[in-house]
């Protein structure tokens, strides 16, 4: 390493915001970024460490030493060519990734760790500024081709790859615009929809085509897409979401977090909404869920102008500091707050909803909760109602944001595949 004492001279930094008041007033992307000499001091603080944990926290295994490196020399290009080398969109990841390789960054043992996300996230963007991510088509074709069904991150990467490899590949879309979850699921201040625009346009260039409108098994003939290709990529992602099976679910004001953001999303970019409208101007929400996609309806919901905002989550409220019982450089339940959170909203812990309440139009005027403790019985952990803790909470936009539980079946049903007794995919016996 180029500076072997960067982590004695320098403190962690990250990127600012702008302030509460004026980042909520619209919906773009609202951080501010280090100053090229920061973010040297920020990979000098990277510690030549003789076993770097950061590669085992990333998915990825990003070369991240070896970039911090590069950054602190003031050589990007070398550094964004070792960011590519192993992460093929790392726009997408640098704004979006929870960056366990922080979490297992050895500094962070007894100091904050190094800043890598964020030093990821730069070297991308000062690499797309000056130029050095141009589009690689294959210079050799091997006449074979494939087609990628899902335009989210897995199928995007799954085509960049295939297509360097020298293969034809097409990848069908069933929306009007590419991007899956990322342009339809994460709101514009977290990914504004022209990142994944420039990305996409280097993909045409590389010689990747899109088809868009084209639902595999609905409209787009699956048998037509085996007949003129040599392989099938399924990258359909997980969109099955879980339903709150309780007394008045289907009160009108009761509304899947998946069904509020992307309809969001839709007017953000000009795109047509289909159904009737939702939105929480003026309401009293309460999200249900404390994970990423909760705290997305809640910096929705904010921009949109609700008049109060709820969340609750049925687990404990977890410590700021890493449990015992998850050492480093495991990833740890730690209590986390997003910047969505930062900007309003009361959030209630070990909480469980007992039903949804409405008036005689079906609509949702309130819910029941009842606080919950988690208890070790029969071998295993059970919710345990706490006795007298029912209250009854005003709201009229209740946003469930409780996960997927798998893969929609027309895509596979269409391939003819089969399904084991998880839900997935049933895979070749080797």
């Amino acid at each position: 390493m180029g500076k072997t004492t960067g982590f004695l001279e320098f403190k962690r930094k990250t990127e600012g915001y702008l302030p509460v008041e004026e980042r909520t007033k619209n919906y773009k992307e609202f951080t501010q970024p280090l100053k090229a000499e920061e973010l040297k001091e920020q990979g000098a603080r990277c510690m030549n460490c003789g076993i770097p944990f950061c590669h085992s926290g990333c998915p990825l295994g990003n070369l991240i030493p070896d970039f911090n490196d590069a950054v602190y020399e003031g050589n990007w290009e070398k550094a964004s060519h070792l960011l590519h080398s192993t992460n093929n969109f790392p726009e997408f990841t640098g704004r979006l990734c929870p960056a366990p390789c922080e979490e297992a960054c050895v500094l962070g043992i007894n100091e904050d760790p190094v800043s890598i996300e964020n030093i990821e996230k730069n070297i991308v963007e000062t690499a797309f500024s000056n130029g050095y991510i141009k589009a690689m088509p294959p210079k050799i074709r091997t006449g074979k081709k494939v087609a990628v069904i899902g335009s989210g991150p897995s199928g995007l990467a799954a085509a960049q790859q295939l297509n360097r490899a020298g293969h034809q590949v097409t990848v069908f879309e069933r929306d009007e615009k590419v991007g899956g979850l990322l342009r339809f699921g994460i709101p514009d201040f977290k990914l504004e929809k022209t990142i994944i625009d420039r990305r996409i346009t280097l993909l045409e260039e590389e010689g990747i085509q899109f088809k868009t409108g084209a639902h595999v098994g609905v409209n787009i003939d699956a048998n037509d897409i085996k007949e003129n290709h040599d392989a099938v990529v399924l990258c359909g992602g997980a969109t099955i979401r879980r339903n709150l099976p309780i007394e008045g679910a289907d009160l009108k004001g009761v509304v899947q977090a998946m069904d509020f953001l992307p309809q969001n999303n839709r007017r953000v970019s000009n795109l047509k909404v289909t159904g009737e409208s939702i939105t929480a101007k003026g309401k009293d929400v309460i999200v249900i869920g404390g994970g990423d996609t909760g705290s997305d309806c809640i910096g929705t919901s904010r921009r949109q102008g609700a008049n109060s905002i709820q969340n609750f989550e049925i687990m404990p409220m977890a410590t700021k500091d890493r449990p015992e019982n998850q050492p480093w450089p495991f990833w740890p339940m730690r209590l986390r707050e997003s910047t969505s959170h930062k900007e309003g909203v009361e959030r209630h812990f070990s909480i469980m909803t007992k039903r949804f309440l409405g008036n005689d139009n079906g609509e949702l005027i309130g819910l029941e909760t009842v606080e919950v403790s988690w208890e070790y019985k029969g071998g295993r952990m059970q919710l345990v109602e706490k006795e007298g803790s029912s209250k009854i909470w005003n709201c009229n936009l209740a946003l469930l944001a409780l996960g997927f539980t798998g893969s929609e079946n027309t895509l596979a049903k269409s391939f003819g595949l089969t399904f084991d007794n998880r839900g997935n995919i049933a895979a070749e016996e080797s």
